[in-house]
């Protein structure tokens, strides 16, 4: 189901891309045609005072070019208008059919039958612009197009196996193991068996440091390896690689359609229905008036002309493809566009704690050192004992000795203590870390300004150990969750747009406070289960607010379903991301508040579009049905196509413009 899935994206790209390339040699070629056709029609050459070189046969000049330029150029629209009244969906297509099977059929009339000028040089200049216009907004859909495009050329052509043989990338099983060479692209999501190196990810996860990989590493596909060479076990191949998932999310993206673009078909609709009316209305009008039947009808495929909602059609398209290129080169995928256009109208965003607020890992926090002690003596004693740790509470205790740029100095007979601790002897005396209940078991007793240090990072909810050389305290050193250094300029960002944050977290009282109140956050719910997180979204939706969560774990999944807008974040899993509307690339909360601007700018665009597109109808439409033909104002079918044209190229300007939002 997946590989046909993917196989259909391909070839909807690769023929929208063939589209683009017949809507651009169809308008030079006309452009060619359609220079006779002025060259030879009689009122071109009146207006410009002039005369063309005549031969035998020269009349028919108009008439042979404008008919090849009628079926060349023109017929692309009217297979268009069959398949729309097909469908039952008149729009667009059925609308240039019109206008231009009137002007050819006039013009026929004017060359053998009836008096009157031919409209063979209005009908050429008509269809030129015409393909030009849908040349334009091919082009523009394709460029957002590219965002696909893009992620799929992250991924090489083939790989090698470790014993040099080399294979295609598709051809790739679960359990090969392959060698990527220095630079290279990591061909499938795989372990590092053996080799180290330090591998860009940057295009997957927008984080721009190198990440190091070791041994049991994993490594993603389509990122690139730096200076080592790494032995890689491939685990998932094709469809089920992260970077599959990303480009499937960027496909539904592209493919579900917005309330707006809905709101512009109907308004497309209708335009079709007001053209057709208006058009034989002036015709019949203007007969009635007593006017030629050759006016009535110029009038006629005028209003045809002008009503082409090109404009309309191409005024949301284009905003919400533009939208989703810049949400992706920002790290913020769009999976249901329906999900960012109601980010604008956001009440509450409520935040997992764990992985999103905070970086999910133990960081040291505070070092009390005894008297006699300095901090740094402190950091350098533990980190000996935790040299050989496993435990997180080791690893960041040696990464706080690797920030202090402290050696780390290994000591003798390490022991990890089950349940209390770790020993080891340094500098031949003996070495403990531990938690209270070490000290039970050593039978220590703490000093009163020691006690009062300890309670105080309890009521916080850190993680307290005590590092004790020859049964005495030396310090006490405090760990907690690290809090994300933007979280704090996340939820200013926030509260400074209008929106209420809140907080969720399985976690203690203490450790959810703890949090709220560093990042100023009012509303926080702790020790709820996973199972509840979704409870809590509804409450908070009850008061008719719209909510959005965000997660990154299994146990967020329902939450982000329950809510309004679900946002996933990043490295999160793929049930996270599965449930989520919203995907940030990034693990950063900034992105929350980038989304909302992002919503804002596209739904303001998309807004100036339809007002552009539809108003500018309301005007031309009545001036070229002759409204103020009594003052002598008319405008000429061909005066219709270019002022058509303008009000598409200044939307697709307008659109352009959404690149310069500051997200």
């Amino acid at each position: 189901m997946n590989n046909h899935n993917h196989n259909h994206n391909h070839n909807d790209t690769a023929t929208h891309d063939h589209h683009v390339a017949v809507f651009r040699d169809k308008f030079w070629w006309t452009l060619v045609l359609a220079i006779p056709t002025l060259v030879y029609s009689t009122m071109i050459q009146e207006w410009l005072g002039f005369r063309a070189v005549v031969f035998t046969g020269s009349e028919y000049i108009p008439l042979i070019f404008g008919t090849a330029v009628f079926w060349y150029g023109g017929l692309v629209f009217i297979k268009g208008a069959i398949s729309e009244l097909r469908r039952r969906k008149p729009g667009m297509m059925t609308l240039i059919s019109l206008a231009i099977v009137v002007a050819y059929g006039y013009s026929l009339a004017t060359t053998f039958w009836l008096q009157g000028n031919e409209f063979f040089w209005e009908l050429a200049t008509l269809i030129v612009i015409m393909l030009l216009g849908h040349w334009l907004e091919m082009k523009s859909i394709a460029g957002a197009r590219g965002a696909l495009g893009e992620l799929a050329k992250l991924l090489p052509d083939v790989a090698e196996f470790v014993n040099g043989q080399t294979v295609k990338v598709r051809e790739l099983r679960v359990g090969d193991l392959i060698l990527v060479r220095p630079g290279d692209k990591v061909p499938a999501d795989g372990t590092v068996e053996s080799g180290t190196s330090s591998v860009n990810e940057s295009m997957i996860t927008g984080e721009s440091e190198l990440i190091e990989k070791l041994p049991g590493s994993s490594v993603i596909a389509g990122s690139v390896n730096g200076v080592g060479s790494m032995q890689v076990r491939v685990a998932s191949v094709g469809e089920s690689t992260i970077l599959a998932g990303i480009m499937r999310l960027v496909s539904e993206a592209e493919s579900s359609k917005s309330s707006g673009q809905i709101l512009a078909d109907r308004a497309a609709y209708y335009l079709t229905i007001i053209a057709i009316v208006a058009g034989l209305g002036t015709f019949l009008g203007w007969l009635l008036a007593g006017a030629s039947y050759n006016f009535a009808l110029e009038r006629m495929v005028t209003v045809l002309i002008i009503a082409c909602p090109h404009a309309l059609g191409l005024a949301i398209p284009l905003v919400t493809s533009i939208s989703t290129t810049l949400g992706a080169r920002n790290g913020i995928l769009v999976k249901q566009r329906i999900a960012l256009e109601q980010a604008r109208n956001l009440d509450v965003v409520v935040f997992d704690k764990t992985g999103t607020l905070t970086e999910g890992r133990h960081g040291v926090t505070d070092i009390y050192p005894s008297d006699g002690y300095s901090l740094k003596e402190v950091v350098t004693l533990a980190a000996a004992v935790e040299s050989d740790s496993e435990h997180a509470i080791g690893k960041a205790i040696r990464d706080e000795a690797t920030k202090l740029m402290l050696p780390i100095v290994k000591g003798d007979d390490f022991k990890a203590l089950t349940g209390t601790g770790a020993f080891a002897n340094v500098d031949g005396k003996k070495t403990y870390v531990g938690g209270p209940q070490l000290l039970k078991e050593l039978n220590i007793s703490l000093s009163s300004a020691h006690q009062r240090l300890s309670d105080e990072a309890g009521e916080k909810g850190k993680t307290v150990v005590y590092v004790i050389v020859a049964e005495m305290v030396v310090g006490i050193i405090c760990l907690a969750d690290i809090i994300r250094p933007e979280s704090k300029k996340a939820v200013n960002d926030l509260t400074k747009l209008g929106i209420k944050v809140a907080m969720l977290t399985g976690d203690s009282k203490n450790v959810a406070e703890y949090v709220a109140s560093s990042l100023g956050i009012q509303d926080w719910f702790a020790e709820v289960l996973p199972g509840d997180k979704s409870k809590k979204v509804m409450e908070l939706q009850g008061n008719w607010d719209k909510v959005a969560m965000v997660g990154d774990g299994i146990n967020d999944a329902p939450a982000l379903t329950q809510a309004d807008i679900g946002i996933a974040v990043g490295a999160g899993t793929d049930v996270a991301i599965e449930s989520a509307g919203i995907v940030l690339l990034k693990n950063s909360p900034l992105d929350i508040p980038r989304v909302i601007n992002l919503s804002r700018a596209t739904y303001r665009k998309m807004l100036e579009n339809l007002v552009w597109a539809t108003g500018y109808n309301i005007v031309a439409i009545p001036l070229a049905a002759g409204a103020l033909a009594s003052i002598g104002v008319i405008l000429s079918p061909a005066i219709g196509a270019v002022l058509m044209s303008l009000s598409t190229i200044i939307v697709a300007i307008n659109a352009q413009f959404l690149y310069r939002s500051q997200l």
